[in-house]
């Protein structure tokens, strides 16, 4: 067992549908931080919601942790139903943390993520069910009509969504929402640090995912106290920076910051020439007369030489990353016939090369 983390989930259910063995078709995720108040009525609303779906499920409850007397609370509900899962982890690490420690001690194979603060409605939970079963690998809520403050919550949200969507070239119109359903195959094979739990639907589509949306509910939270503020804003946007450079160069650095570097360079080059050549025809002198713009050539020369060497670097520990850990740089969905050919091979094909050129 990992050192940050304890897990409890025990007790007796009738319900033979949920055996502890019993594969799970779907587990709800919900992380939690100081919602005392709020936990009992969630567990109700979820159970009384999964048990009209028809299918085994189990709820994995991730306190984050809190200090209000929440664990307390669901390891009551765990021992009482075996359908619960709680992990605890032994400090606060964050929502996407949290969100992660939850998808790996789910068992199934839809995975729904929501929130533990009722501002989003279980209710709701049979609708991102119904879209997954149209073949989605991702279905992300989207709150239509928000009841947050404008200025300080709805505005940044508002302006980070369409910057989102531009840049990782997904359509969606509510990234931040936590309410989001996933097939356990695609979470598998995504790594979360940060903020990165919003950006999962674009490093998914990244690798083949299809993405759907579905319009949902923004209650308004009745009790405890929001753990959000606008300097979150911030961090999303270095997060966007990340993301953007992961989809678009991870296995070609060098394409990146070797473009930077041709510019710099010529750049340089280009002020470099023109100076000489105004030394040479009006023999003028070259510190006295243009010192701050040589100066300024050098630097850029430099530069480019300094952003070229990142890139070459970046080749390399691409290389490394990829080729260390057998790792392809595509992705799968399904195959026909695949049995009739290398019959021996147990591992897939591995890339030649790291960025797949």
């Amino acid at each position: 067992m990992d050192d940050n983390i304890d897990n409890l989930g025990m007790g007796d259910n009738p319900n033979d549908d949920n055996a502890p063995d019993e594969p799970k078709m779907y587990s709800v995720v919900v992380p939690l931080f100081n919602e005392r108040e709020n936990v009992t009525q969630l567990y109700v609303k979820i159970i009384d919601v999964m048990d009209t779906v028809g299918a085994p499920y189990e709820i994995v409850f991730v306190d984050d942790g809190s200090k209000d007397g929440t664990f307390k609370l669901l390891s009551e509900i765990a021992n009482d139903d075996e359908r619960v899962i709680v992990v605890r982890l032994r400090r606060n690490f964050g929502q996407t943390a949290a969100l992660k420690a939850g998808f790996d001690y789910s068992r199934g194979e839809i995975i729904i993520s929501m929130d533990g603060d009722l501002q989003h409605d279980p209710v709701e939970i049979p609708r991102f069910i119904e879209k997954m079963k149209e073949g989605y690998d991702i279905v992300s809520g989207w709150r239509v009509e928000r009841t947050d403050a404008w200025l300080t919550r709805q505005l940044p949200s508002r302006i980070a969504n369409r910057i989102m969507a531009k840049l990782s070239r997904v359509d969606l119109h509510d990234f931040g929402t936590t309410f989001k359903a996933y097939r356990r195959e695609i979470l598998s094979e995504i790594h979360l640090y940060g903020e990165l739990h919003r950006f999962i639907p674009a490093l998914a589509s990244w690798a083949g995912a299809s993405v759907a949306e579905v319009p949902i509910t923004n209650v308004p939270r009745k009790s405890g106290k929001s753990n959000y503020g606008i300097s979150r804003t911030i961090r999303v946007l270095l997060d966007l920076m990340s993301v953007k450079f992961l989809l678009d160069y991870s296995t070609k650095p060098l394409q990146f910051f070797g473009a930077l570097g041709l510019l710099s360079l010529s750049g340089g080059a280009v002020i470099g020439t023109w100076v000489f050549v105004r030394k040479a025809i009006l023999n003028e002198g070259l510190m006295a007369n243009h010192g701050p713009l040589l100066l300024l050539g050098m630097a850029l020369v430099m530069g480019g030489v300094q952003f070229i060497s990142i890139g070459l670097i970046g080749e390399l520990l691409a290389r490394t990353y990829y080729e260390s850990q057998n790792k392809p740089v595509y992705n799968v969905r399904e195959t026909r016939g695949i049995d009739r050919i290398e019959v021996g091979r147990t591992q897939p094909p591995r890339a030649a090369g790291a960025t797949g050129r």
